[in-house]
C-alpha cells in the first residue's frame, strides 16, 4: 500500500525565500540598519550602533585575512569591556566559535581551556596579561595573542599589564574592512559559542551553543525583562558567564544600550545609573547584597525605576525589600550555562502586588514557569520520567528540553548521553511543582540532606538564616550524625561590626523551622567560592566532617 501523501507538503520545499538559519547576528545586521545613530555602547564615550557593526565586521575581517575560518575557536580574556561585546559578533561572523573565559580563573585552568577548545587566537585585557603569560608557558601550541588596551582601566579600578602580543586590538582593528560581508550560517545549528563550566571536580566541561539556541534565548531575555528600543542594560553580569546569559545578543536585538562596567563595585554602579540612563540589569544573589548593603554615603536615589533580574539561589525577602526601597524591581529566574542560561522565570502575577512582603517574596523565590523561547520545563521522577504531581510537597528532578539547550559537552560524549538521559536535559536540581504550575526549587540534588529518613531543604533553612538581620551570606550542608545518618551544618558570615551566637542564631530558626530542621552546629566566617561567585559546598561539606 503506497505511503499517504501530506497534502500540505507537496511541492512546497523550503526555499531561500521562505526560510533562513536563526543567527543572533542578524540582530545586530538589523539595529545598525534601522537604528544606526542609536547608542549600541557607552563606555568612558558612546559608539552608535554604525560604529558598533562596522568594528564587528572589521573583527571578522582581520581574522579571516589571518587564515581563522569555519570553526575556529577564538578566546578572549577580558571583563565587561567593549572587546568582549565585540567578539560577540566578529568570531561568528567569520563562522568561528566564541570561548569567553572566566576572568577569575588561574592560569592552569585557563591553559587547559585554551588547549581543550583549540583556540586559535586569544583576546587580553592587559589586566589579565599576567595571568594570560603564566597560561602561555604551560601550553605547547601559541595562539595568536592580540592586546587590549582599556582607556576605563584605571577609572574601574584595573591596572594594566605588560603587552604579550604580536598586535594592539585597535591595530588589529584597522587591518579588517568595515563593510566585510555576513553570511548566515548555512546550519543554524553550526556552534556559535563554548563555555566552560566551573568545575568543582576534575577538568571543567566545554558546553557548546549553536547559532539557532541563542537567537532564541536573547529574544526570550528581550521578551521576559522588558527590553526596548531606548532601555540602557548595565554590565553588572559577567559576559563570559553563559555569554552573558545571551543579553549580549538580546539587548542588541532591541537597539538598545550596552553600559560597560569593567569592576562591580556600587561606588561605580550608582553614578553610572544616573549617567547612563540604566533601566535594566543583571546579576547573581551576590551583587544584590552588595547593592542592598551598599553604604549610605554610596548609596542615592535612583532617577526611574531599574529592573533587575537574578538567578540562582533566591535573593531573601530582606534583600528585595531593601531593593525595592531603592526603586530596584526584582526578576527571579533559573538556568544552567547548558540551558544558555536563563530558561525558566518567576512570572508576576498582578495580585502579588497586594501580598504582605512575606508572602510576596515566597512567590518571588519560585523558578517559576519556561521561558517563551523554552519548549518545556517539568518537575518528573528521576527514575521513572513520570511527572510529579502538582501538589507543591512531591520532589522530582527539573527537567528542560527544547532549543535552547546546548549540543553537547564539547569531546565528552558519556558526560553528554548522561546528561540527556530519557530524551531530556537533566539539571540534577529537585524542586517541587505548585498548583498554579509554578516550579520551587529545594536543592541540588547532592545538597539535599537526608536526616532520619526526613528530607531538608538547604535552601529552605538558608532562607531563614539569611532573614535574620545580621547574617550577610549563609549555607548549610549535611555533617554525618550517628543517630539522624545527616543534619544540618550552617556557615554564616555577620553584616560587618555586627556580633551574634550560635544560640541566639538556632533560636531565631527555631521560630520558623520544623525542629527537625534546625542547625545542629553553626560556624561562623567567611564562605569559599568559585571563581564565579558561587559558593563552594563541597568544600563545606568537608569542613563539617572534621569534629564530628
Amino acid at each position: 500500500m503506497a505511503e499517504a501523501t501530506n497534502q500540505f507538503e507537496t511541492d512546497l520545499p523550503r526555499r531561500e525565500a521562505n526560510f533562513a538559519p536563526l543567527s543572533p547576528m542578524s540582530y545586530l545586521m538589523r539595529s545598525a540598519a534601522v537604528f544606526p545613530n542609536a547608542t549600541a555602547v557607552h563606555h568612558g564615550r558612546a559608539y552608535s550602533y554604525r560604529e558598533f557593526a562596522e568594528r564587528c565586521r572589521r573583527l571578522a575581517s582581520a581574522f579571516a585575512k589571518r587564515g581563522l575560518g569555519l570553526g575556529d575557536t577564538v578566546a578572549v580574556m577580558a571583563p565587561n569591556v567593549p572587546a568582549l561585546l565585540e567578539a560577540h559578533y566578529g568570531v561568528p561572523l567569520f563562522g568561528g566559535v566564541l570561548n569567553a573565559i572566566n576572568i577569575r580563573l588561574d592560569a592552569g585552568a585557563i591553559a587547559f581551556i585554551l588547549e581543550h577548545g583549540e583556540a586559535k587566537a586569544i583576546i587580553v585585557d592587559r589586566e589579565f596579561s599576567p595571568v594570560i603569560a603564566e597560561a602561555l608557558k604551560r601550553m605547547d601550541r601559541q595562539p595568536l595573542v592580540i592586546d587590549y588596551d582599556d582607556e576605563m582601566t584605571e577609572a574601574q579600578g584595573g591596572r594594566r599589564g605588560p603587552r604579550l602580543g604580536e598586535v594592539d586590538y585597535e591595530d588589529f582593528l584597522g587591518e579588517g574592512d568595515p563593510a566585510y560581508e555576513w553570511q548566515p550560517p548555512a546550519d543554524e545549528w553550526q556552534a556559535l559559542a563554548l563555555n566552560y563550566t566551573s568545575g568543582t571536580t576534575g577538568d571543567p566541561k566545554g558546553v557548546v551553543y549553536h547559532h539557532r539556541g541563542a537567537f532564541l534565548n536573547a529574544m526570550g531575555n528581550a521578551m521576559v525583562l522588558g527590553l526596548e528600543q531606548g532601555s540602557s542594560y548595565l554590565w553588572t553580569l559577567p559576559m563570559f558567564h553563559c555569554n552573558g546569559w545571551t543579553f549580549t545578543w538580546g539587548v542588541t536585538a532591541m537597539a538598545a544600550t550596552h553600559v560597560c562596567l569593567r569592576k562591580v563595585d556600587p561606588a561605580l554602579i550608582y553614578p553610572l545609573i544616573e549617567e547612563a540612563g540604566v533601566t535594566h540589569m543583571c546579576g547573581a544573589p551576590i551583587v544584590l547584597n552588595l547593592l542592598a548593603h551598599a553604604p549610605a554615603d554610596i548609596r542615592r536615589p535612583l532617577p526611574r525605576p531599574v529592573r533587575v533580574m537574578t538567578g540562582g539561589a533566591a535573593p531573601p525577602s530582606t534583600v528585595i525589600l531593601r531593593l525595592e526601597k531603592q526603586g530596584f524591581e526584582v526578576l527571579h529566574a533559573y538556568g544552567l550555562t547548558e540551558s544558555y542560561g536563563p530558561s525558566t522565570y518567576c512570572a508576576w502575577q498582578q495580585d502579588w502586588a497586594e501580598l504582605p512582603l512575606e508572602q510576596r517574596a515566597i512567590k518571588m523565590a519560585r523558578q517559576g514557569v519556561g521561558y517563551p523561547t523554552l519548549q518545556e520545563a517539568s518537575v518528573r521522577d528521576p527514575e521513572t520520567l513520570e511527572a510529579v504531581p502538582a501538589d507543591g510537597e512531591t520532589v522530582g528532578e527539573l527537567m528542560l528540553r527544547g532549543n535552547t539547550i546546548m549540543k553537547g559537552y564539547l569531546k565528552n560524549p558519556a558526560a553528554t548521553e548522561k546528561a540527556f538521559a530519557g530524551g531530556w536535559f537533566r539539571t540534577g536540581d529537585l524542586g517541587v511543582l505548585h498548583p498554579d504550575g509554578y516550579v520551587e526549587i529545594k536543592d541540588r540534588s547532592k545538597d539535599i540532606i537526608i536526616s532520619g529518613g526526613e528530607n531538608i531543604s538547604s535552601l529552605e533553612v538558608e532562607e531563614v538564616l539569611y532573614r535574620h538581620p545580621k547574617v550577610l551570606e549563609a549555607a548549610v550542608v549535611a555533617q554525618p550524625d550517628m543517630k539522624w545518618g545527616e543534619t544540618p551544618c550552617a556557615f554564616v558570615t555577620l553584616q560587618e561590626g555586627e556580633e551574634l551566637t550560635a544560640e541566639e542564631l538556632v533560636a531565631w530558626c527555631s521560630e520558623h523551622l520544623a525542629r527537625y530542621k534546625l542547625p545542629k552546629r553553626i560556624i561562623f566566617g567567611s564562605l569559599p567560592k568559585t571563581s564565579t561567585g558561587k559558593i563552594q559546598k563541597f568544600v563545606l561539606r568537608e569542613q563539617a566532617k572534621e569534629g564530628v
